[in-house]
């Protein structure tokens, strides 16, 4: 039966299929949705980990306990799990083990555009890349395959494009598997150094099997056109080449990234002209050319930053322009913003009445930093700001009085935790506000440990920010409403004034959940407006400004009154 699918919806029905019993991820887009494909499966134990490095290593132990496994994150989450993977290279599985990574081209949605082949390298772990969503069915299998086969986890690389694009996919019925027995074996699954170093040798030797193995693969394709030109590509840059060159030119298509074939991409050079290396971001596979004494084109042409395209492909290989189509319309431009009723404005808003330097994180709240607002100092990776926070302190102790943290409830969860530890342990006068908006919001509202529901859910124990704040050792813990203003800044000042370390919990679910009952629209009473924008300083998509007054568009408005608290002329009423 064929499906339209997704290449990460593709990949989890490739999963199911091919007898997978656990899996446990954290969401990043653009990985999240694999998982929670693979949730709607009942047959499949299926889970959202605190964190990356947690869910490698469910799906480990997993895989060691004899059942099918796979953990799913985006290209920095895999820096959050590389410790694990690095070791898991040695160990090698039981039963099949795959990490889902997916890389994301031109940050669609991330703060840097890392080249996750590389971890495939440094790690030692075999990696394969599909280019479309039967592509991404199939590999997944194959993964699974492989993994038992070559006694190692395997990489399944994405991209956004691939992650996210359709294709029809031929799908079959899932095939039950038993769990594979169990054997104590400390000598491969304990990694003390006189077993570990015992291993490596294995690894070594796994790399050259493999590489033998990628020389023949089926997934690695020659397809032999017009000689003059030759390609080298891999996942998405061969639907971009095949569309901008057609039989123009000669493809070797890559499937297998790591380990890399030799001959295989010897005798297709020898074969061409010409041949470039067609692939997003890093020289990964263009220096692995040059090592081998292969004479390619490859970022000399072409960029290092951002997605390929057709355009880009016909222009560098062949030197044609590709006609641009362009709607004779004027489109404004629409950047991203924080939600009509956001919880996170009202407390920005307090903290920038405050003027206080605000140590961010990753979520939706980081849109913060955007003007009006314009309330982010720093961003730079999950749970940054408290450990951040704390050496700023540390640095200069006078900062404390004038800086916060701020950062969402499942980004605490997933690694605020021990930066917090950290400033309780080494007492810094530090003020934490933890943005709780009881779910993870930025990746599309996957619980969370503080939700109490899970993956599919179900009910469950909910972490208590309160308590576990205190548990740590923060004996100053207070919650605020960000609807209300001025209860906001009054906290906020009485902690900065304070001389221990505290956590602000800033409470109010997400405006989107589907629990969540508004208010009635709000609206601007005319007669009694003065144009003084005071209401525009909060940034809410719902507040316009026209003809000298404000207007409120009653589609978008939720009616959360942080507005008609700034309003000095009582202009703002309810509708």
């Amino acid at each position: 039966m064929k499906k339209l699918l997704i290449g990460n919806e593709a990949v989890a029905r490739g999963f199911y299929e091919a007898g997978l019993r656990v899996a446990s991820s954290y969401p990043g887009t653009p990985s999240t949705e694999v998982t929670e494909f693979i949730a709607k499966y009942d047959e499949i134990y299926s889970e959202w980990a605190p964190n990356e490095k947690v869910a490698m290593e469910v799906a480990l132990g997993a895989s060691i306990s004899g059942a099918r496994s796979f953990c799913a994150m985006k290209h920095v989450g895999l820096n959050v799990a590389a410790d694990p993977l690095f070791t898991a290279s040695y160990t090698g599985v039981n039963a099949g083990m795959v990490v889902v990574v997916a890389d994301d081209p031109g940050m669609h949605s991330s703060q840097n555009e890392q080249d996750s082949r590389h971890y495939a390298k440094a790690s030692k772990t075999m990696m394969l890349e599909p280019s479309d969503s039967q592509e991404c069915y199939d590999y997944a299998k194959l993964a699974l395959e492989l993994s038992e086969k070559f006694d190692t986890p395997v990489i399944l690389r994405l991209t956004t494009r691939v992650a996210h694009s359709r294709s029809l996919v031929d799908i079959a019925e899932r095939e039950e598997r038993e769990l594979l027995p169990y054997t104590k074996d400390p000598m491969k699954n304990v990694m003390m150094p006189g077993m570990a170093i015992k291993k490596h040798v294995i690894v070594e030797d796994r790399i050259l099997k493999q590489t033998e193995w990628a020389e023949t693969a089926d997934i690695n394709t020659v397809e032999y056109n017009d000689k003059k030109i030759g390609v080298i590509c891999a996942g998405i840059t061969y639907q971009y080449a095949k569309e901008a060159l057609g039989d123009k030119a000669s493809y070797l298509k890559l499937g297998c990234v790591y380990p890399l074939p030799v001959e295989l991409i010897k005798n297709f050079a020898a074969e061409c002209d010409k041949v470039y290396v067609l692939e997003q971001l890093d020289p990964y596979i263009e220096e692995h050319c040059k090592a081998n004494g292969i004479n390619v084109i490859g970022k000399e042409a072409f960029t290092l930053q951002g997605e390929y395209s057709q355009k880009l492909i016909s222009k560098v290989i062949l030197g044609e322009e590709k006609e641009n189509y362009t709607a004779d319309v004027n489109v404004p431009a629409r950047p991203p913003v924080l939600c009509a009723g956001c919880p996170h404005r009202g407390l920005y808003y307090a903290l920038k009445k405050l003027g206080v330097y605000v140590s961010g994180d990753i979520g939706c709240y980081t849109l913060g930093a955007l003007k009006p607002l314009g309330m982010l100092d720093t961003c730079i990776c999950m749970g940054a700001s408290v450990s951040a926070l704390h050496g700023r302190n540390k640095a200069d102790a006078s900062n404390a009085k004038k800086s916060v943290a701020v950062i969402g409830d499942s980004t605490f969860m997933h690694s605020g935790v021990t930066g917090l530890i950290d400033i309780a342990y080494n007492q810094s006068n530090s003020t934490v506000i933890i943005l709780d908006n009881s779910i993870t919001g930025m990746t599309g509202h996957q619980d969370n440990p503080t939700t109490g529901k899970t993956i599919k859910g179900d009910p469950t124990t909910a972490v208590s920010l309160e308590m576990l704040a205190k548990a740590v050792g923060i004996d100053r813990v207070r919650v605020v409403d960000p609807y209300n203003l001025k209860e906001c800044e009054d906290v906020i000042r009485e902690e900065l004034e304070a001389d221990e370390p505290s956590v602000v919990i800033s409470r109010r679910p997400c405006a989107l959940l589907k629990y969540v009952k508004h208010s009635a629209p709000l609206k601007i009473d005319e007669e009694k407006c003065v144009g003084c924008k005071m209401c525009m300083k909060i940034g809410c998509p719902a507040i316009s400004f026209k003809d000298g007054k404000s207007k409120i568009d009653f589609t978008q408005c939720v009616g959360c009154k942080v507005c008609s608290q700034l309003c000095k002329f009582d202009a703002i009423t309810e509708g």
